[in-house]
């Protein structure tokens, strides 16, 4: 799924999902088989193989939903 990246104004990472029209901050981050996974407020977790860096955000990249 395509998800959109961005820093909010605290600086936390912010994961936006446009098709479910969710947005949360991201809690955790921890490194996967495939990439690094970002587990969401609400508890989903999403895999990302390739994590942008943080002065290039906002950015919208793939992902895959986990939990």
């Amino acid at each position: 799924m395509k998800v959109m990246l961005r820093l909010n104004d605290a600086g936390t990472l912010v994961v936006y999902v446009a098709k479910k029209d969710l947005e949360e901050e991201v809690v955790k981050q921890t490194d996967g088989d495939a990439g690094k996974i970002l587990t969401l407020a609400n508890g989903w977790e999403l895999e990302f193989s390739e994590l942008p860096d943080k002065s290039s955000l906002p950015l919208t990249v793939e992902a895959k939903r986990l939990a």
